[in-house]
C-alpha cells in the first residue's frame, strides 16, 4: 500500500484514536444516561466522525469502507454505544448519495448533523399527495435518536386512495422519508440489557407532510445523484451496517481481551499461589483468543479491500462481505466470552472493565446483521444455489 493510500485509510482512524480516552472516561455516564453526553457529542462532531461516509460534496469524508471499519473498531473498544451510534448515523448518511442535492444540504449541512432511523415494521406508510407524501408510522430501534437532528422513516408507498403503489418490478414500493427531529415523538423506552447508551427509542409521526425531494429510495442505481457517484457508493447501506457493526464487535472484544491481560498480570486468584498470567492453560487460551480475533479482523478487512479494488461489486464480493461481517461478530463474541469467564468474580462488578462490555457484545449479536441464518445464505451460494439477496 502506498504512503498516500495508507494516510487516507488512517486519517479517520487517527481522529477516533485521539478521542478514545475521552470516550472511555464518559462510558459510565453514557451507560447511566442512555445517550452520548453533550461534551463528548461535540467532540465527536468536531472530529468529523459522523461524516465518514457522507459524500465530499456535502462536507463529508467519503472515506473508504476499510477506513470506516477500522474507525469503528477503535471506537468500539472504549465504548460500544458510542461506536454503535456513529456506525448507525454513518450508514444513514450514505443515503445522501441518493438524495437530491438541496434536500441533502438541508439534512446534512449543519456541523452537528446526524440522521437516525429505525427498523422496518408493518404500518409504516406514506400516502401520495400533491407535492409529496403524508407519512404515518412508528419505527423502533432508532439508535442515536436522542441526539439526531433528522429522522428517516422507511415506508410502504400508497396511492392517494390508500392502495399500495407498485414499483417497475411489480413489487410494493418502499421509500425512506426524511423529516426534522422536531416532527417526531420519542417514547424513551430504551431499557435494555446492553448497548444502553445508544438510546434506541421508538419514534412516531402521524400524517406528517414530507416533500417529494425528501423521499429516498436507497441503493438504487437509477436514483443515485450526481454528488453520489464516488466509488464508495457501489457499497450499499447493508454493507456499511454489516461491516460497521462487525467493527464494533471486534472493538468490544479487543477491549475485553486487553482488560483480561492487564488483570492477569496483577490478579492471584483466591486459594492459589500464582497469578492468572502464570497459568499455562490461560496462556494457551489467551493465545487462541488472540488468534481468533486477529483472523476475524483480517478476514473482514480483506473482504472490504478486495471488493473496493474492483470496478463493480459482484455476487462474490457481496457474499464475501456478508460472511466476513457475520463471522467476525460471532468470533468477537467468543473472544469476549473467554475474557469474561476467565477473569472470575472480578468481571461482574459494574466498576470494572468487563461487565458492560460483556452485556454490549451480547446485545450486538441480537441485531439483524448478526443473524446466524446469514451463514445459510452464504452456504447456498457456495453450493451453487441462488442465495436470498436481501442481506447481500
Amino acid at each position: 500500500m502506498s504512503a498516500a493510500i495508507e494516510l487516507f485509510v488512517e486519517e479517520p482512524v487517527a481522529r477516533a484514536r485521539r478521542l478514545a480516552p475521552m470516550i472511555a472516561a464518559a462510558a459510565p455516564r453514557i451507560e447511566a444516561e442512555r445517550h452520548i453526553p453533550d461534551d463528548l457529542l461535540a467532540a465527536l462532531h468536531g472530529a468529523r466522525l459522523f461524516r465518514a461516509l457522507l459524500p465530499r460534496a456535502l462536507g463529508g469524508d467519503e472515506a473508504s469502507p476499510l477506513a470506516f471499519v477500522r474507525m469503528m473498531g477503535v471506537l468500539g473498544a472504549p465504548d460500544a454505544s458510542t461506536a454503535w451510534c456513529i456506525g448507525q448515523a454513518s450508514g444513514c448518511s450514505a443515503a445522501a448519495a441518493y438524495t437530491p442535492i438541496d434536500a441533502a444540504r438541508a439534512v446534512w449541512s449543519a456541523p452537528n448533523a446526524a440522521l437516525a432511523w429505525g427498523a422496518i415494521m408493518p404500518g409504516q406508510t406514506a400516502r401520495a399527495v400533491p407535492g409529496g407524501y403524508l407519512v404515518s408510522g412508528a419505527w423502533p430501534f432508532a439508535s442515536g435518536g436522542r441526539h439526531a437532528t433528522w429522522f428517516g422513516g422507511h415506508c410502504r408507498i400508497q396511492h392517494p386512495d390508500g392502495t399500495p403503489r407498485l414499483d417497475a418490478g411489480g413489487q410494493p414500493e418502499d421509500r425512506t422519508m426524511l423529516f426534522p427531529a422536531s416532527a417526531v415523538s420519542l417514547n424513551g423506552e430504551w431499557n435494555v440489557m446492553g448497548l444502553r447508551g445508544t438510546g434506541s427509542d421508538t419514534y412516531t409521526v402521524r400524517d406528517l407532510f414530507v416533500p417529494t425531494a425528501f423521499s429516498v429510495r436507497r441503493d438504487r442505481e437509477e436514483e443515485r445523484q450526481p454528488h453520489g457517484q464516488g466509488s464508495l457508493y457501489r457499497f450499499t447501506t447493508t454493507h456499511f451496517y454489516a461491516a460497521g457493526f462487525a467493527g464494533v464487535a471486534l472493538g468490544i472484544a479487543r477491549g475485553l481481551l486487553d482488560a483480561f491481560v492487564a488483570l492477569g498480570r496483577e490478579k492471584t486468584p483466591a486459594a492459589t499461589s500464582r497469578r492468572l498470567a502464570d497459568n499455562p492453560i490461560l496462556q494457551s487460551g489467551l493465545a487462541q483468543a488472540e488468534g481468533q480475533w486477529r483472523a476475524a479482523r483480517a478476514g473482514l478487512h480483506q473482504a472490504l479491500a478486495e471488493a473496493e479494488a474492483r470496478p463493480t461489486l459482484g455476487i462474490e464480493d457481496r457474499v464475501s462481505i456478508r460472511l466476513a461481517a457475520t463471522f467476525a461478530i460471532h468470533q468477537a463474541k467468543a473472544v469476549a466470552d473467554f475474557a469474561y469467564a476467565e477473569s472470575g468474580a472480578t468481571a461482574i462488578f459494574e466498576s470494572g472493565p468487563f461487565e458492560r462490555r460483556f452485556r454490549d457484545i451480547h446485545a450486538v449479536t441480537q441485531q439483524v446483521q448478526a443473524r446466524k441464518n446469514h451463514f445459510e445464505t452464504v452456504g447456498q451460494h457456495l453450493m451453487g444455489f441462488a442465495p436470498n439477496p436481501r442481506f447481500l
